[in-house]
């Protein structure tokens, strides 16, 4: 029974941090109404999800009443989300490099762009219209650990947001990771579709995103 119990506090917390990933900060009630709990049973989560220095808050004036706690995520997080065997693929970069220099390690990504482009063109290739594109875009990458969502603005362009990056310590090792991602989406999406990347995870910011326009008809 006591494993079965520590099993369910443990998706509980899941569910917490997943929720502060996908839509970002909020208060306990937000998030008790999202998970169908009560707002105290959250807040004792939040609070063991402090003393981790898994989550963090900053109080917001209300009109009527106290102030209320909006939660967020910390870096330590990121340890909750799939980083599937990062340390060795982070070793097998630098030994890479250390073996056939920067060039060799520029001509392995590429291969590695080129593979992803086959395996992303078999999941697009009867979408249509680039809101449908995007959304299957969405998919994907859900399932290797983004957590992404499509914004769509006043103007008809799109922002493709992506709150979690699983490989940022590979991309601490090197920077062609961020090119070969928006070479790869220009792919998707097609010639006459602009991107522009607009947020960066890596400059402390929250999430990144891409700024999609369509110029078909301009």
């Amino acid at each position: 029974m006591k494993k079965k119990d520590e099993s369910s506090v443990t998706s509980t917390r899941k569910a917490i941090v997943t929720l502060l990933k996908q839509h970002g900060p909020m208060d306990a009630v937000t998030l008790a109404s999202k998970l169908s709990l009560t707002g105290m049973a959250v807040r004792q989560h939040l609070y063991e999800l402090q003393k981790h220095e898994v989550v963090e808050y900053e109080e917001e004036a209300r009109p009527i009443g106290r102030p209320a706690k909006i939660w967020r995520l910390t870096a330590l997080a990121n340890r909750w989300f799939p980083n599937g065997y990062l340390q060795l693929s982070i070793d097998l970069l630098h030994s890479v490099r250390a073996t056939f220099g920067d060039e060799g390690l520029g001509r392995v990504l590429e291969d590695l762009k080129q593979n992803q482009i086959i395996k992303y063109q078999e999941h697009l290739s009867d979408a249509d219209s680039l809101r449908d594109r995007l959304q299957k875009l969405v998919m994907i990458r859900m399932n290797e650990g983004y957590f992404p969502e499509i914004q769509e603005q006043e103007d008809g362009s799109f922002l493709f947001v992506q709150k979690h990056c699983p490989i940022a310590e590979a991309v601490a090792v090197s920077s062609r990771f961020i090119d070969n991602e928006l070479e790869l989406f220009q792919s998707m999406l097609g010639d006459h579709v602009t991107i522009e990347r607009v947020e960066y995870l890596l400059s402390d910011g929250p999430s990144y995103a891409y700024r999609i326009t369509d110029n078909q008809g301009l």
